[in-house]
């Protein structure tokens, strides 16, 4: 028996948010609304999300020891994530710096602070909550080396979910070790190592061919397309009015990770992630975006 549903391996940001009419070219400056700080982060964000779907949920990342690391553990253990992980100090906390336009899209320049500084050696400490936990997720605002480490400590049995974002080429090790591998289209580029042509499923092919378990391709309004071994299958999206995509990425992760740990097959995990991440846009914000179970099944 797990203690934790979930242990989410990854970062915690403060979230610096303005709302701008039209995001700047270069050179340009445009005036935008007052400055509004939220907890954010994609670990963080992550471990929320599913401990609002009611997920037994773990976080294992780094704070600075500041009002913004304060902001973010308050917030962690408001929504009943288990923060017996993260550790204080070392280097300020993580900041995203966040520019969102009137139809909800956004624009984000992330300073990793303390993130950067979740070490390997901080991954290994934390064996013990590492072996606790039916499903491990993690992302790529931590260092990758931790993110190898984590996939070398995992317990067998342990279930590994990676949405690498901001993206970057993966050892073998780590593609081996996801199922799934959660990417949107410019993620999938970067990962395959170039273009991709063709389908998301021919993506997803591409994909799968360089060792993951499983593969989930989100396409935004058009919902996912999820594939493994066993074939492929599109997930429709959820219509909804967007206000603010921040952060719907990460719920649809969470929901994801945490309906897999439950036993539910790829294609309806998805389909329930799909709902929670579509949930997610309706308010603004991370964090205060994500909806509960209740909200999910009322949508």
């Amino acid at each position: 028996m797990y203690d934790y549903d979930l242990l989410v391996v990854g970062s915690a940001n403060a979230d610096l948010v303005i709302g701008v009419e039209r995001r700047p070219a270069a050179g340009e400056t445009v005036l935008g609304s007052d400055l509004v700080v939220h907890p954010g982060g994609k670990g963080a964000n992550q471990a929320v999300a599913a401990a609002r779907l009611g997920a037994r949920t773990a976080l294992l990342a780094r704070v600075g020891d500041d009002a913004h690391g304060r902001l973010l553990l308050d917030s962690q253990r408001r929504a009943g994530v288990d923060t017996v992980g993260v550790l204080a100090g070392g280097a300020p906390t993580g900041v995203a710096l966040i520019t969102v336009d009137p139809s909800g899209d956004n624009s984000i320049v992330v300073s990793p602070g303390a993130n950067g500084r979740l070490t390997p050696q901080d991954v290994r400490a934390a064996g013990g909550l590492l072996r606790s936990a039916a499903v491990v997720s993690a992302q790529l605002e931590i260092p990758l080396e931790s993110v190898v480490e984590v996939v070398r400590n995992l317990a067998p049995g342990t279930r590994f979910v990676l949405n690498p974002s901001p993206p970057r080429p993966l050892p073998e090790e780590v593609l081996a070790a996801c199922d799934p591998l959660i990417v949107n289209e410019h993620e999938a580029r970067v990962i395959a190592g170039g273009e991709l042509d063709g389908s998301p499923e021919d993506w997803a092919a591409a994909l799968l061919a360089l060792g993951p378990r499983s593969v989930v391709v989100t396409l935004g309004a058009e919902g996912a397309l999820v594939a493994s071994a066993e074939g492929t299958a599109r997930v429709p999206s959820v219509r909804v009015d967007a206000v603010d995509t921040t952060g719907a990425g990460d719920a649809f992760a969470a929901a994801l990770a945490w309906r897999l740990g439950l036993g539910e097959s790829l294609v309806r995990a998805a389909a329930y992630a799909a709902r929670v991440g579509a949930s997610a846009v309706t308010r603004s914000g991370a964090q205060a975006s994500f909806p509960t179970a209740e909200e999910v099944a009322a949508l």
